[in-house]
């Protein structure tokens, strides 16, 4: 059987950086599809207001899920580190203990998600007409929370070792069962948003049966043997170590955007449903930047195991191209097709109108994007999480509600509002520039392994 893990320290760089970030950005669409389809589902046949409940819980859901999403990126930087040292005992004991991590975060998410249902929708002012359809969305979303979370877990074992195919495959998979199931549910049983929220757990609870059952059979060093399945400490120190700052930024940044949200529902049902539209059409358009983020982030940590510094800095340089030239192209094509895409999620004029200004405004800052996305990927892979988290939550967090404020006060109107996303962005690009220029991949080789990391 031939071999789907990817050693990144000898070869081809591009080739590497290619073959590992298609499948990662084929992955990632098919990821998207699970809210775009609920989205256009309830948008075509329920009806504005579920349109606008389903797109406006994301900033909810984006919190817990975001926090979980940092500890997937620590353990994966912890387990390619090891793959590219070669650290078969310490890649074994990375695994168990993520996997064992796992369920404690899913039993914590499931309580922690039913809690705050209620109080986060009216934190964000949702309209009364809103209301009972997203908490009941949302209810059932985290009911069955554990399947992504073990899909996520999972995939990054996989994708830390360089296997981005096999998690791709089982997302097609389930992202297809998911449409069905919508389908299904809604125009068959007329269960609205009750069915699209149904369609979406067990799919996800699909995704995550097929990876666990994938790293279960898996005979190499990163396999899954039950037996084995308990929580290193000094494995779980590095983790937390890692991940945990990316945990903070990922669900203090979602938390924000309830903020933004707020400020987004002040002007209706319509300008909801029109900013959840422009949402998804803003996720698929940046598949590839994320992609190759997670792409550099593998890259670098395998070749920083593998002290091989200046093959990790060429690496980032590639991605840097490679995510420059992929947006710079779709945020053209989304911005010239801004009406047909928009009139494709809704039939409503007024819905389209505000999806338009959305995107007419934003997309053009794309560019931006790139150069925060690559720099935290490549410093999170040679273990500096912390500094990346700060800078983000600086300006995701700080400088976008503060921005938010003055504008309000000074009584800007949408555009403003709009605003808020690429003024951050910029901020963020800038000062992680200067943070990479800085790092100990620009300026030195990786320090020798100490004998505790050794244990791990």
């Amino acid at each position: 059987m031939a071999r789907l893990d990817l050693d990144m320290t000898e070869g081809n760089i591009w080739m590497h950086m290619i073959r590992f970030s298609v499948p990662m950005a084929i992955g990632l669409l098919f990821q998207q599809l699970y809210n775009t389809v609920d989205t256009l589902v309830v948008g075509q046949f329920v009806g504005q207001q579920a349109q606008a409940a389903v797109g406006s819980t994301g900033p909810i859901i984006n919190t817990i899920v975001g926090f979980c999403a940092g500890l997937a990126t620590g353990a994966s930087v912890v387990i390619s580190q090891r793959y590219g040292a070669h650290d078969n005992e310490g890649l074994s004991k990375a695994v168990h203990t993520t996997i064992a991590l796992t369920f404690i975060v899913s039993i914590i998410a499931t309580l922690a998600g039913q809690l705050i249902i209620t109080p986060m929708l009216r934190f964000m002012q949702t309209p009364e007409d809103v209301m009972p359809e997203s908490g009941s969305y949302l209810s059932i979303y985290f009911a069955g929370i554990s399947g992504i979370l073990f899909y996520n877990l999972g995939s990054g074992i996989l994708r830390a070792v360089g296997d981005s195919r096999r998690p791709l495959v089982f997302l097609i998979l389930s992202a297809l069962l998911n449409t069905g199931l919508d389908l299904l549910f809604v125009l068959a049983f007329g269960m609205g948003v009750d069915g699209v929220a149904y369609a979406t757990v067990l799919s996800q609870v699909l995704s995550a049966v097929l990876i666990m059952g994938t790293l279960t059979m898996e005979k190499g060093n990163y396999g899954i043997r039950w037996r084995k399945l308990r929580i290193d400490r000094k494995s779980l120190s590095m983790i937390l170590k890692l991940g945990l700052p990316s945990s903070i930024q990922s669900a203090i940044t979602a938390f924000s955007n309830v903020f933004v949200q707020s400020y987004i529902n002040y002007f209706g049902s319509a300008c909801m449903a029109g900013y959840g539209v422009y949402g998804k059409i803003d996720a698929f358009a940046l598949i590839p930047v994320q992609s190759i983020s997670m792409s550099s982030t593998t890259f670098v940590g395998q070749n920083w195991g593998a002290k091989q510094t200046s093959r990790a800095r060429e690496g980032v340089r590639i991605a840097t191209v490679m995510s420059l030239v992929s947006t710079a192209v779709l945020g053209f094509l989304v911005f010239m097709l801004a009406r047909p895409l928009m009139r494709f999620f809704s039939p409503e004029a007024e819905v389209i109108e505000y999806g338009i200004r959305f995107i007419h405004i934003v997309t053009p800052f794309y560019i931006a994007i790139c150069f925060n996305q690559i720099y935290a990927g490549a410093l999170r892979g040679i273990g500096d999480a912390t500094m990346p988290t700060v800078i983000m939550l600086a300006s995701f967090v700080v400088f976008r509600q503060i921005y938010l404020a003055v504008t309000k006060a000074l009584g800007a109107g949408f555009i403003a509002v709009a605003l808020a996303y690429p003024v951050g962005w910029i901020l963020c690009s800038t000062l992680l520039l200067i943070r990479y220029s800085r790092s100990a991949l620009v300026k030195s080789s990786p320090p020798a392994r100490s004998e505790a990391e050794q244990d791990c």
